[in-house]
């Protein structure tokens, strides 16, 4: 039989589905691959192997009484550990919630079972989604099976890595500022920020609650289309919820047809600090959109430059005031708890032991934003930022379809190399924030490999606010393009663990 980890998630629900093989040897081989290679890649922080093999054989259960199954049924997914789990550990990457067991699941969560999708597992992650490389974990970094000693990518990079690692043919993200999207592009996966309401953000542990958005992230953007239309759609329990259907994005992805679409290149993303075997990439897939039929122009989006600084304003203001309700008094971790120490110190005591650098950092800068005599100098004038980001947005679709840039500016970076330097980190999302302050939809599909390097660069592909399929149309006629260009998925280059 073959490698059942090699499988896409579309043809391992579709053998499934026939009996040709069980959702249990589906499993069980993903499990084995864990084993084998997760200790070297570290893209776990909990193997729910019981839940996952339970849920398994309940789905070959339903299969045998003849009981309709759906599109993934039996398909495991690995579920980036923000996101509340009935029974399971939920971290966040954090010391401060190390332990806790939540008592209900979040609405991902809950609809990834609905559908019979098997969990294997929570992933590892910057610190409350704040960072670009999965450094900022208080249980160490994650590996990118493409070179174990880089970056990959941030804040889900240990969702990215599973994939790319075979442990999980699909996972879950989210994205604040770039978290699905930028490490997909230096992982060689698909990553997808659906728009801003699409995916409930209810058991979402909050980082910044005007920005963070739950998404998929897979091999193939067909796989994405897949997991995106079971976890996408209204939840009354979410109020930032849109009360509208998914697009179709499964058809979409089974289409890939841009023939006549107007795509439109961002002249901001480029230049100094782009490198160049990055652009080099970006350049030829621009003109391989061409060849497919596109009609390809220049559009630029002036406000963008501003988008770095409006987000580090933003951002840290809502962390601020999410993170206060970690204050040792209801749930996590409590230090100081002894009689000598009043709530005030306790709460000061355990959030000094709980939270790491990064969560500091951007918790004093949102709190200073959001103080009397400051609020309108710094984060109301963000504010304004985002609307004049949001304004170059809808003037640019009003030219074209879609816009296209780079993912990121570099390919993945070694661990440790930005671990001292905030700003030089910061920069990875620069492509990738202005999407999330207008609330529109974006993806990153894998553009080919960095001459300088060889590892993978991510093509961004951005459509408006609920055109989410515009992206799996683009994404799925560049994969069909560059796979018949290159023989192969680009994945098939990486090295073996």
């Amino acid at each position: 039989m073959a490698d059942l980890t090699r499988l896409t998630a579309a043809e391992t629900a579709e053998r499934i589905a026939s009996g040709d093989v069980t959702a249990v040897e589906v499993a069980e081989a993903h499990l084995a691959r864990i084993d084998a290679v997760d200790e070297k890649v570290h893209a776990f922080l909990h193997v729910d192997r019981e839940g996952a093999l339970a849920k398994a054989r309940e789905v070959d259960e339903k299969r045998a009484r003849g009981e309709r199954l759906g599109p993934l049924a039996g398909v495991p997914v690995a579920v980036k550990d923000l996101f509340t789990t009935e029974g399971v550990p939920t971290t966040v990457g954090s010391k401060i919630l190390e332990g806790w067991i939540p008592p209900y699941d979040a609405t991902v969560v809950r609809k990834l079972k609905e559908a019979d999708v098997v969990i294997l597992g929570k992933t590892n992650m910057d610190e409350f989604a704040m960072g670009s490389s999965t450094e900022n974990s208080a249980y160490g970094p994650t590996g990118n099976p493409w070179d174990l000693t880089r970056i990959p990518g941030g804040s889900g990079g240990g969702s990215s890595a599973a994939i790319t690692a075979y442990e999980a043919p699909l996972a879950i993200g989210t994205d604040t500022g770039g978290s699905i999207r930028q490490p997909a592009a230096v992982t060689g996966t698909v990553g997808v920020k659906p728009t801003y309401g699409g995916v409930s953000r209810y058991g979402m542990v909050a980082f910044s609650s005007s920005l963070d958005q739950a998404g998929p992230c897979a091999r193939t953007v067909l796989d994405a289309a897949l997991l995106h239309s079971v976890i996408g759609g209204h939840d009354e329990l979410d109020s930032t919820s849109i009360d509208q259907p998914v697009p179709d994005v499964v058809a979409a992805a089974r289409n890939g047809e841009v023939s006549g679409l107007r795509v439109g290149v961002v002249k901001e993303f480029r230049g100094e600090g782009y490198q160049a075997g990055v652009l080099q990439r970006v350049d030829e897939t621009v003109e391989l959109l061409r060849e497919l039929g596109a009609e390809v122009v220049e559009v630029s989006c002036p406000s963008f430059t501003k988008a770095l600084a409006a987000y580090y304003l933003i951002a840290p203001s809502e962390c601020s005031s999410n993170l206060a309700r970690f204050d040792a008094m209801r749930y996590g971790l409590r230090v100081g708890d002894d009689g000598t120490h009043s709530a005030e110190e306790v709460t000061a005591l355990t959030r000094e032991a709980g939270f790491g650098d990064e969560v500091k950092r951007r918790v004093m800068l949102g709190t200073y934003a959001l103080s009397s005599g400051y609020y309108d100098a710094y984060y109301g004038s963000a504010q304004k930022v985002r609307t004049l980001i949001t304004r170059d947005f809808e003037r640019a679709f009003a030219e074209v379809d879609v816009l296209v840039s780079p993912t990121t500016p570099t390919t993945a970076f070694p661990i440790g190399e930005r671990a001292d330097d905030p700003m030089a980190m910061y920069l990875a999302d620069l492509c990738t924030i202005p999407s999330n302050l207008a609330g529109n939809a974006a993806m990153s599909v894998p553009c080919g490999l960095a001459e300088e390097d060889g590892l993978p660069v991510g093509l961004q592909i951005v459509a408006p606010a609920m055109a989410d399929d515009r992206l799996y149309r683009v994404g799925a006629a560049l994969e069909a393009a560059h796979q018949a260009r290159w023989g192969h998925p680009l994945l098939e280059e990486a090295p073996s663990l």
